[in-house]
């Protein structure tokens, strides 16, 4: 019998580093992998770390998906869950698999706004305007990923099929070589976009201050999005996005990792584990309606020894 979803998050107070992408979950093997940040930030942090602000971390740092998932969970089971709750522990084996095969969806989504605030709200715009040629997890992250890729995708050079790569860069990690009449990147810096050699189009927009995905319905047989789903302030507007994109039939395909530029990435991402992340991401497809029961898979190459890579997955309801 499936568990009916209350998560027990142990919220971590988040590492805190001037450095670009580091852990934003349960494994804490640092990379500073990016050294860009927003001109302000060092100031903030030193303010923050200091005592400056209390000695405290701000709220909405630490709670998030705990306490408001929680808590709405709880009013509406009655307050009884008992020994049926899900605990998501990021190194359990399996845990980010299994998480969503035992998912009982609350009526309502279950996140409150404050979830998908983020340190640094300045306007991404600035933060993202210096082109970073860059990977953002190590090479058997990668190779991983392109792996399955080269498992899941259509053949190369098949008719009629076009792929949209949101939150693209100057690579999208397509096996070597592939090719489709139509691949389109859509990113939030041109000069990145230009120099992705897999994309034939792209459009620059910055979809955490409009939504709507610039596309006709029905557009897409694939939608890829990597590394990226954690910064996202209006994911169930966009997941409605990529529903109505994407083809009848149509793979969505979001793949992440524990790096991230900690003070871009929403709270609810920051405060939780690799498991947790999973159920997120599930609980976006699901509330936006329209797809498949989402499913996880790991395909993390070395655990413990390099990035981890996870895959959560679903296909828009087909119709006749």
């Amino acid at each position: 019998m499936a568990n009916r979803i209350g998560l027990r998050i142990h919220h971590r107070l988040p590492v805190v580093l001037a450095c670009g992408v580091f852990p934003c979950s349960s494994s804490y093997s640092v990379t500073c992998a990016i050294g860009s940040v927003h001109p302000s930030l060092p100031k903030a942090l030193k303010k923050w770390t200091s005592g400056g602000g209390g000695g405290r971390a701000p709220r909405r740092l630490i709670l998030g998906l705990g306490v408001s998932f929680w808590t709405q969970y709880m009013s509406m089971a009655g307050g009884s869950v008992g020994g049926n709750s899900l605990i998501a522990f990021a190194r359990q084996k399996g845990a980010v698999e299994e998480i969503l095969k035992k998912a009982e969806w609350p009526e309502q989504f279950p996140f409150k706004e404050e979830d998908f605030q983020r340190f640094d709200e300045s306007p991404d715009s600035l933060f993202y305007e210096t082109p970073r040629l860059v990977t953002h997890i190590d090479d058997p992250a990668i190779a991983a990923l392109t792996k399955y890729y080269s498992e899941v995708f259509p053949p190369s050079n098949t008719p009629g099929v076009s792929i949209l790569d949101m939150c693209s860069s100057w690579v999208s990690h397509f096996p070597a070589g592939y090719k489709q009449d139509r691949i389109v990147g859509l990113g939030m810096n041109e000069e990145e976009l230009k120099l992705n050699p897999v994309l034939t189009e792209y459009a620059v927009q910055d979809l955490n201050l409009n939504p709507k995905i610039p596309f006709e319905d029905n557009s897409f047989d694939i939608i890829t999005n990597v590394v990226s789903v954690d910064y996202l302030t209006k994911p169930l507007d966009i997941f409605k996005e990529m529903c109505r994109v994407l083809k009848p039939g149509g793979l969505a395909i979001i793949s992440f990792s524990n790096r991230c530029f900690f003070t871009k990435a929403i709270s609810i991402w920051t405060s939780t584990g690799d498991a947790d992340h999973a159920l997120i991401v599930g609980s976006y497809f699901h509330y936006a309606g329209g797809f498949e029961p989402p499913q996880a898979v790991d395909i993390s190459p070395n655990p413990g020894r390099s990035d981890p890579m996870y895959i959560v997955f679903s296909r828009k309801v087909s119709t006749a």
